[in-house]
């Protein structure tokens, strides 16, 4: 494949100059003109039919506006389709605002919504984003924007930072006072659709009136490209590439090379101000899914005395699209948009589905108050290198554990005695050493074991998943003391601190939230590794990891290693009868 143009550029990030890497977008180009390139162009262009700006009917009852110019407040025009139903009125607006196009697949063409059958979301629907064919027809409007930069919008398109929210904030302005809209927006779509929603959001423009984010990830740097400081580059590039547009792309993996640490004005851009964020907000998170910690940080970091979560097993597509949850959010747009007193503000501010195994759920949709819960006792387990395993109590005896940093693991696993639910944080302590390296990453799974010792994964579409997680590249274990708490350790990732050979220090790894129910007799298992154990996960993810020689894990007396699980008590309990 050719070499992709890159070039260095300025820019205004957060009322800074900042110089960043940039790359040459793929080229948006007709049938024609792709099928007059040699083989080396196409490698650089998509197909994208030219601006047609027209008024059609792309379904009975619904009508799109299509390539209407919208002008920022610098002079920058980007383009839209809006669907509306075709009866005369005033519609509240529903966006979606991301770098995939336009129109359905645009710059995405192979990418399919894996578990939603055929045909349940029509062609007028952006990837990860609301469908048309349903929402016209429940007498909204939706736009499909083309941000700054993608397809014919002028521009540069710099990801994930404050100038896509304040073009946000001009779209939105513009949109509430077109003729056909009631002057009430939001914004609906899920992962990065979901993702620019609460940049746009934190500039408070005033007609939005509710965000859906449906998984989110937040922090761009801990969530995504470093994740506990190892670098992962490879899954963001892969998404990149298909971003078509006729200029420029700000390249984040190229600019973590540049800025290698959190603290800089050009990742500080990347991070929403949740503390402006004050409107209705309904957000979603998957146990399972990379966009997990994100989502719950938002829920939980966002200033709305109005806002709702859900937290739930299944992948974002097929939850995003099933009948019961698309019901749920059109109950919530109705409240906020079209101002409906439907009685939407008695939905549990926090809804969890506690899992089990494979696809099975202990409760579905449980209601609480607040994540974490508020009755979370936590507890600790020691690890103890002696024999693997994990205690209620301290470790007296001092034990070593060591495996091959590139080939090995090492587990620790402790029976449970009672029925027991954890849900919430965990964090691992661990005293660790290289034997012979100036460095080591660790990669840590949490998992499910039966009575009798066998692995009892939660499967998403066949596949079985690797269990709730956690990362740290050890010369990055210094912790940002502002945002950790004693449950939920936070890397500060603003210098490195190498090993000597042999040098022991403790490291506090954060491990994802999750929810799971243990039954009598069932088994938690520490599993750690030099590398990240997945077993064929459908997710492109890779690592850059940095590991040589063996990998040492000490345990007892002085060197206190455990794992803080966060117990959920029973609601009730008389006797016997106990209420979860």
């Amino acid at each position: 494949m050719g070499e992709v143009e890159r070039i260095t550029k300025t820019v205004d990030m957060s009322g800074e100059q900042v110089e960043i890497v940039m790359t040459k977008m793929m080229t948006p180009c007709t049938q024609e003109e792709f099928e007059s390139m040699s083989l080396e162009e196409r490698e650089h262009a998509k197909i994208q039919p030219a601006l047609n700006q027209r008024t059609y009917s792309p379904e009975e009852g619904i009508i799109c506006m299509q390539d209407i110019p919208v002008k920022m407040r610098d002079g920058a025009t980007i383009y839209v389709d809006i669907y509306k139903p075709e009866a005369e009125g005033k519609y509240p607006l529903i966006i979606s605002w991301s770098f995939y196009g336009k129109r359905p697949f645009e710059g995405q063409a192979e990418w399919q919504i894996m578990g939603v059958p055929p045909h349940t979301v029509s062609d007028m629907s952006k990837f990860e984003s609301p469908d048309p064919g349903y929402w016209c027809r429940h007498g909204y409007a939706v736009a499909n924007v083309d941000p700054r930069g993608i397809g014919h919008s002028e521009g540069d398109f710099v990801q994930f930072g404050t100038q896509d929210g304040k073009d946000g904030y001009d779209f939105i302005e513009w949109a509430a006072n077109q003729e056909w809209c009631n002057g009430r927006c939001g914004l609906a779509g899920n992962s990065c659709v979901a993702m620019t929603q609460w940049r746009i959001a934190a500039q408070q423009p005033p007609h939005l009136a509710c965000i859906a984010p449906w998984e989110s990830t937040t922090d761009m740097y801990r969530e995504s490209l470093c994740e506990g400081g190892i670098p992962a580059k490879a899954f963001v590039g892969f998404v990149m590439r298909e971003a078509c547009g006729i200029n420029y792309i700000d390249n984040t993996p190229l600019n973590l090379e540049k800025y290698p640490f959190v603290n800089c004005t050009y990742w500080k851009d990347k991070e929403p101000d949740f503390g402006k964020v004050k409107i209705p907000v309904y957000q979603t998170a998957c146990w399972n899914h990379l966009h997990l910690r994100g989502s719950i940080n938002a829920f939980r970091k966002c200033k709305s005395r109005r806002k709702w979560l859900r937290a739930h097993r299944n992948f974002e597509w097929p939850d995003a699209y099933s009948n019961e949850n698309i019901q749920d959010l059109e109950k919530f747009y109705a409240r906020y948009l079209k101002l409906e007193r439907n009685g939407w503000e008695l939905t549990p501010k926090v809804r969890i589905e506690v899992q089990d195994v494979g696809e099975f759920n202990y409760q579905t949709n449980r209601p609480e108050e607040s994540f974490p819960l508020k009755r979370t006792r936590y507890e600790k387990l020691y690890l103890d290198a002696s024999d693997n395993s994990m205690k209620a109590e301290p470790v007296a005896g001092e034990a070593k554990a060591s495996y091959d940093s590139l080939t090995g693991e090492v587990c620790f696993d402790y029976r449970f005695e009672e029925d027991t639910e954890l849900t919430g944080y965990l964090k691992l302590r661990l005293y660790v050493a290289a034997e012979s390296y100036d460095d080591m990453d660790l990669f840590v799974n949490i998992q499910k074991l039966s009575t009798t010792g066998e692995f009892l994964p939660i499967t998403l579409f066949g596949e079985n998943h690797p269990g709730a997680w956690g990362k740290m590249r050890v010369s990055r274990r210094k912790l940002d003391e502002k945002l950790s708490t004693d449950y939920n350790p936070v890397q500060a990732h603003t210098c490195d601190e190498k090993l000597e050979p042999g040098q022991i220090v403790p490291v506090d790894i954060e491990i994802v939230p999750t929810s799971r129910f243990f039954h009598k007799g069932q088994q938690i298992r520490v599993q750690i590794a030099g590398r990240y154990i997945r077993e064929d996960w459908f997710e492109p993810l890779r690592w850059e990891s940095d590991n040589k020689g063996n990998h040492l894990i000490y345990t007892g007396g002085q060197y206190e290693s455990f794992l803080q699980i966060p117990v959920i008590p029973p609601r009730f309990q008389d006797g016997d009868i106990i209420i979860r």
